[in-house]
């Protein structure tokens, strides 16, 4: 689908889905909250939207038959609730190209050179690592300065908002014994599925961020609708950062 990432509004109070000439523009707008939000409902889209759910239905089959979007039942984390899991819409990765306008070959090409000039392999391994933490240490400054000052109990929304500010789409929530750190885009994900050192410097990164360790419990490199990174309560002691961002940096157990 063209021009998706370049979607206006419609004319506020206007019936949207009785525009003829507006047509492409909601079905952009249904798109970009996917990208903000996530996979997402047919009512959780009506409601952010002001549509009706029949409209978003209408839309979402407009962009399935573009392969911009896709269906999938809801993942569910933690204990199972009765009945059908609720059928959410996530952007397929025609879709997420729509928005992305990252040199993922080029990118791709570099860090397989880096990897090869240091001899590949496990040395290889290490070099594409390597470039990966310097590559978020350069931008370490800006996310510091996002959390200086901020209580212990804000910082996960803090850092969020942060990172929705370089293009991420982040939100935060809450969850049992701690946070979830989502991010519902990832300019870098086509890379990242060949090269997961990019994923894991993330989770060192936000570990040291937060001065306490974290999980990384799904990734959009991997196929999931969400980057998430679990964060608990009361850890706070940067030994303890330290110690468990190395053991599970990069893991994806969903």
């Amino acid at each position: 689908m063209k021009n998706v990432g370049e979607a206006t509004e419609a004319p506020a109070g206007a019936p949207q889905e009785e525009l003829g000439t507006g047509e492409r523009s909601t079905r952009n707008r249904v798109a970009r909250s996917i990208l903000d939000h996530g996979p997402s409902t047919v009512a959780d889209l009506a409601t952010r939207l002001g549509l009706t759910q029949a409209a978003v239905r209408r839309h979402l089959d407009a962009l399935v038959a573009d392969d911009v979007v896709e269906s999938r039942e809801k993942k569910i984390y933690g204990a199972r609730t009765r009945g059908r899991p609720a059928k959410v819409f996530a952007l397929t990765d025609c879709g997420r190209d729509a928005f992305d306008q990252s040199y993922d070959k080029l990118a791709a090409e570099a860090l397989r050179w880096i990897s090869q000039s240091a001899g590949g392999g496990e040395l290889g391994e290490a070099a594409v690592a390597a470039f990966a933490r310097a590559r978020l240490a350069a931008q370490a400054e800006g996310y510091r300065e996002a959390l200086d000052g901020v209580p212990a109990q804000e910082r996960t929304e803090a850092l969020a908002k942060a990172l929705s500010a370089d293009g991420y789409a982040a939100t935060a929530r809450s969850a049992p014994v701690g946070e979830q750190l989502c991010q519902h885009h990832c300019p870098v994900a086509h890379v990242a599925e060949q090269f997961p050192q990019l994923c894991e410097a993330e989770t060192e990164f936000f570990s040291r961020l937060l001065g306490t360790h974290v999980q990384r419990l799904a990734t959009i490199a991997h196929g999931d609708g969400v980057c998430t990174t679990f964060i608990p309560r009361n850890e706070t002691t940067q030994d303890q950062a330290t110690t468990a961002s190395a053991s599970t940096a990069g893991r994806n157990p969903a």
